[in-house]
């Protein structure tokens, strides 16, 4: 299905490609389409796309999608066609090495030198967007994965937010035996969050060496780790995997008390009419091992990029450039109620301000997410094996071995 999906998609593309004639690149454009996998967030997208209209005379107009293959295949396609995307967002890690290795993506070292310069950007951000030597796109958002909860379901049980492993399975057991799911799960997309967790707290090491090929999914500390996860299911501590329940309409309803995710969740809890600091709120997850230190904290930043041939190139950059403004920034992180790449923006929410300083601290060691981390051939194994595993946990050493078979026929070509 991803795949009849995907070709569906660049068919489409390229016929409207074929058929409209595409666009020239010649004519200097005042509004922008922005390409993006992220449906939901239209509404933030068009108050930054108006608010851009009036500080430098381009609007921008989001092209929303939910269907990650089908995004997917679209913008490979525009690659290929002369219908181009003014700009799209993509993710960090191997799957933009490989546009930017095609040639495909606009370099934007000046860019990155210029705002660091001005403090509207990072270094620590800076090697998520550097390959062999440059920058390519900027930072769309930034997310750290913490735990959502609902304090209300916590409150009443009298749980408060763990600070070890052995306390936070405890409250898992307190939550079971009132009746309450502990943590939500689910076999789609998201598949890969328990594994990322679990293998970057119990041997961070080992999850690095994972996502380089230094390591086999097959090897004892992935394997345990996977024990671990099915252990938690076996109990259970999940929601059923197959649930079509939104994630925050559960978290609401208190029927599952915590979730894990990206800050970018924020979102969607106060659409759902979640109040932060009163309904819920946000914990980082304690180190299932705790020998190594540091707390490990995942983490996400996902890019937005211009094409090397975009249809108006200057204004495409220069879109970027204002992106990554505080004005921008301020307008599109706290509409969304989320952190920012830009330094200088203030954060209102005390959950998230709290979140980003904690995160900053020297008692968290920054992971990247596995979902970056991974190269994409690789990922695309492991989602479909997490996802199969969830339902049928007593096959986690099969799944494993299919996404080590996928591991070991990439890496063998970039010997």
């Amino acid at each position: 299905m991803r795949v009849l999906t995907a070709v569906c998609a660049a068919v489409v593309l390229a016929l409207a490609g074929c058929g409209s004639g595409g666009e020239t690149g010649t004519e200097k454009k005042t509004h922008l389409k922005l390409y993006n996998d992220k449906g939901a967030w239209a509404q933030y997208f068009k108050s930054v796309g108006e608010l851009s209209q009036k500080e430098i005379g381009l609007s921008m107009e989001p092209v929303g999608y939910t269907d990650e293959p089908t995004y997917e295949a679209f913008i490979k396609a525009s690659f290929r066609t002369n219908v181009k995307p003014d700009l799209f967002t993509w993710t960090t890690g191997q799957r933009m090495a490989e546009i930017v290795k095609e040639g495909h993506i606009a370099d934007t070292t000046d860019l990155w030198n210029e705002a660091i310069k001005n403090g509207d950007l990072t270094e620590n951000l800076k090697p998520y967007y550097t390959i062999d030597g440059k920058q390519y796109c900027v930072p769309l958002n930034i997310a750290y994965w913490v735990m959502f909860y609902n304090k209300k379901v916590f409150d009443a049980n009298g749980l408060r937010p763990p600070t070890s492993w052995a306390e936070f399975m405890a409250a898992a057991d307190t939550l079971k035996s009132k009746g309450i799911t502990p943590f939500y799960h689910t076999s789609v997309l998201f598949s890969f969050v328990w594994f990322q967790q679990l293998l970057v707290g119990s041997d961070p090491d080992l999850y690095q060496r994972l996502s380089e090929g230094k390591a086999k999914y097959t090897d004892p500390g992935v394997v345990k780790v996977m024990e671990l996860w099915k252990s938690m299911i076996d109990k259970g501590y999940f929601t059923d995997p197959g649930d079509k329940t939104e994630p925050a309409a559960g978290l609401k309803s208190g029927k599952v008390a915590m979730g894990n995710w990206g800050t970018w969740f924020n979102t969607s809890l106060t659409q759902a009419g979640m109040k932060p600091g009163e309904d819920y709120g946000m914990f980082f997850i304690p180190n299932e091992n705790p020998k190594g230190g540091k707390t490990s904290l995942l983490f996400e930043s996902g890019p937005l990029c211009s094409l090397d041939k975009a249809p108006d190139r200057e204004a495409s950059m220069k879109y970027l450039k204002w992106w990554v403004g505080p004005v921008a920034q301020d307008k599109w992180a706290n509409s969304r109620g989320d952190v920012s790449g830009n330094p200088k923006v203030a954060i209102p929410d005390p959950g998230l301000q709290a979140v980003t300083k904690q995160a900053g601290s020297n008692d968290y060691a920054l992971y990247n997410r596995y979902f970056e981390a991974t190269p994409a051939p690789i990922l695309t194994a492991a989602l479909d094996a997490f996802g199969a595993f969830v339902v049928k946990p007593a096959d986690y050493r099969k799944q494993l071995e299919t996404i080590q078979k996928a591991a070991d026929d990439y890496w063998s070509k970039k010997k």
